[in-house]
């Protein structure tokens, strides 16, 4: 493993991180702005000190394809370079943002980006942005999957020109472009280069549970809404042995899986998975893997915790419910909320995964979500989150629910929840969302919004579905909504009742009663 602690990259980006956390960095100033030598102040630099002790540590699968770009911070410490090339390369284009610029390119095919790439260093570096090609890639196959070749722009060129000769490409891969600084373009490298830090694996504040009853699971975790980690509870599951890469590729065959906006065979996804190194690594999700391969689904059974399932009343028209997930290493998904106000549980089959979870009305650093909910920013890469947020959570009053999920292990996400998760390692899990009676009024409420057709997901039929589903439960169990109404109520009226020191106290005087 390399490690950074000690050199110079090290402790620019131990500086970036600073600035970018507390948004007072002093020392870097936008890329379109005219440079002085930074003035530190004194309670900075030793916050820096602070923050430079701990180092990061790249992985050893680390990409090399940085193209010698560095941070902002190096230009301003170097006592050699006077000019960036970024900005001479670009001519009057380089008052744009890199994020902008990047956009522009965006709208090019393949054969224009390569040929930009010949008009200077700066555009070499530019057009050979990896999701650039990945998009391209993306776009042109959809449902008839690709070969993953290295990397995007070999992909991409191998796809249409299939007897090209590779080797060209490859050896201008390995070209590097002196005095050529950016933050983002650095810190895209950086975040697909880095290996979780060790601070951020250490908290485990979850409850674990084994051998608890449906009854206890219940009453102090479903109907709390509080996440539990749950031990054995799969122990029997056939897919703990069988689903291993060969198994797998033997039995789907043909079939093709949704990952992202692309449908891969399995050995087409191990094969990119294997071999990707990007910030932002495609995940297979696919929410119809047991009708695609009938034997998956015969290969678990849901657990006995969550097998009241409401939204099973609706048969072949409930939302989509189900998915099976793989990832190499660094996949995962960024911080969201499980659709249509449903609780979930996620059991790891092979690797592990970090899990940092937020009650609903505590909204994590750094997720800005709209006043409807509808979407939500946050940072490109969990990576990023990771460096720029993770240390604010340490102090907290209400700090978030943390744990790593291992193989044969199963976490219960409560409705409502904020979520990231990321893969440790290559990892497989089966995740299903539900509807119990703890958490049937809650859904019910949600499908009712004035927005709900923009806020609804995994069906076609987003407007009628709450009239759909409120009937079927009307139908299949009479009453049961009135019921849970009333209890409801109860508790409601329970929460509001005075307490005895309260009853007791005088409202206007701020006193005791005494009442002999």
């Amino acid at each position: 493993m390399l490690t950074c602690k000690r050199s110079l990259l090290d402790r620019l980006i131990m500086k970036k991180k600073k600035k970018r956390k507390t948004k007072i960095g002093k020392f870097i100033k936008t890329q379109n702005q005219n440079f002085q030598k930074p003035q530190y102040e004194e309670v900075e630099e030793e916050e820096v000190e602070e923050e430079r002790d701990e180092g990061f540590s790249l992985k050893r699968s680390a990409p090399s394809k940085s193209y010698g770009v560095q941070p902002l911070g190096n230009f301003l410490l170097s006592s050699s370079s006077s000019n960036n090339s970024r900005n001479s390369g670009l001519g009057k284009l380089y008052k744009l943002t890199d994020e902008l610029v990047l956009d522009i390119l965006g709208f090019l095919d393949g054969t224009d980006l390569g040929v930009l790439g010949t008009v200077s260093k700066s555009f070499y570096i530019f057009s050979n942005y990896e999701p650039l090609w990945r998009n391209l890639v993306l776009d042109n196959t959809n449902t008839n999957g690709f070969s993953f070749n290295e990397s995007w722009k070999l992909t991409y060129v191998s796809i249409l020109k299939p007897s090209f000769d590779m080797s060209i490409l490859k050896g201008c891969e390995s070209l590097r472009v002196r005095d050529f600084y950016s933050d983002y373009l650095f810190q895209s490298w950086l975040c697909a280069s880095l290996e979780m830090k060790p601070e951020w694996l250490e908290r485990d504040n979850i409850d674990r549970k084994c051998g608890m009853s449906v009854e206890e699971f219940v009453l102090n975790y479903e109907e709390p809404n509080k996440p539990v980690l749950l031990e054995g509870c799969i122990e029997n599951w056939p897919a703990l042995k069988k689903w291993k890469k060969e198994y797998l590729i033997r039995v789907c065959g043909d079939v093709r899986f949704a990952v992202g906006p692309a449908e891969l065979k399995l050995d087409e996804y191990f094969k990119y998975s294997d071999g990707a190194r990007e910030e932002r690594p495609l995940y297979l999700f696919d929410p119809k893997f047991a009708e695609k391969v009938p034997v998956m689904g015969s290969d678990y059974e849901v657990p006995q915790y969550f097998r009241e399932d409401l939204f099973a009343v609706l048969g072949k028209e409930r939302p989509d419910y189900r998915w099976i997930i793989i990832g190499p290493a660094g996949s995962g998904s960024s911080f969201h909320i499980d659709p249509n106000s449903t609780s979930a549980w996620n059991a790891v089959i092979k690797g592990s995964k970090k899990w940092v979870l937020f009650p609903p009305e505590v909204v994590p650093p750094g997720v800005h979500p709209s006043p409807d909910g509808a979407e939500v920013a946050c940072p490109v890469s969990i990576i990023e989150w990771f460096m720029n947020f993770y240390r604010e959570t340490k102090s907290w009053k209400r700090r978030p629910v943390e744990c790593v999920c291992k193989a044969g292990e199963v976490i219960f996400v409560p409705n409502g929840w904020w979520h990231l998760v990321i893969n440790l390692e290559e990892s497989i899990a089966i995740t299903q969302n539900y509807v119990s009676r703890s958490n049937l009024l809650n859904v019910l409420d949600f499908l009712k919004r004035p927005n709900a057709s923009e806020l609804v997901s995994g069906t076609t039929d987003r407007v009628n579905l709450y009239d759909k589903f409120k009937g079927a439960i009307e139908a299949a169990f009479p009453g049961t909504i009135k019921d849970l109404e009333l209890k409801a109520a109860e508790k409601m009226a329970e929460k509001k009742k005075p307490t005895f020191w309260e009853s007791v106290t005088d409202s206007k005087v701020g006193a005791f009663k005494f009442s002999f």
